[in-house]
């Protein structure tokens, strides 16, 4: 059995011993599309492409800074070469969380997002919960928070195209991070 996965660029990727070089955003793009949120439990298919797209947008429209924005896309980017566990799972599992952990510290490092601030992680979380709220009371009738969290606009849940997903959120990225997509190749 390999250490690596196959990326769908055909990169040989070893998510234990990631090499920064070999991330890739279409990788990244193409894998968040199809992959589901919460362990494929919403009513229709809602991608993580989707929801770091939501995230980003709602980074923007509270005017965050375009590196919060960025961040906001590429949050869950690792799940791209891992994939996603359930929150009460990751918790349990703290040899996941230090490879997620390392892993998107390494996506960030290579997007030019390595210094994030403590107060620029926070509000990439809070936008993160604020979504995953959002998504649950639309998704599943269950609001996350009893408190529902300030939410700067609404949010498109609908089920969408693979390929589009893909594409908006390559166009949101090179928007936002041109000078990084020659790191990659593109």
């Amino acid at each position: 059995m390999s250490d690596y996965i196959l990326t769908h660029t055909k990169i040989k990727f070893y998510p234990l011993k990631p090499v920064k070089e070999n991330i890739n955003i279409v990788d990244i793009a193409h894998s968040l599309s199809l992959m589901t949120r919460a362990n494929g439990h919403y009513r229709h298919f809602y991608s993580i492409a989707q929801h770091s797209i939501s995230c980003f947008k709602e980074a923007k429209i509270r005017g965050y800074s375009p590196r919060v924005q960025l961040a906001c896309l590429l949050h869950d980017a690792s799940e791209s070469y891992i994939s996603d566990l359930t929150r009460p799972v990751k918790r349990n599992l703290p040899a996941y969380f230090d490879i997620e952990e390392k892993l998107q510290a390494v996506i960030y490092e290579w997007f030019g997002l390595g210094d994030l601030s403590e107060q620029e992680q926070k509000l990439i979380d809070d936008v993160d919960d604020t979504l995953l709220h959002y998504e649950f009371e639309t998704l599943m009738d269950f609001p996350i928070f009893e408190v529902p969290p300030y939410q700067a606009m609404e949010h498109d849940f609908s089920q969408r195209d693979f390929a589009g997903v893909e594409n908006e959120f390559m166009a949101i990225f090179k928007r936002l991070n041109h000078a990084s997509l020659t790191k990659v190749g593109f």
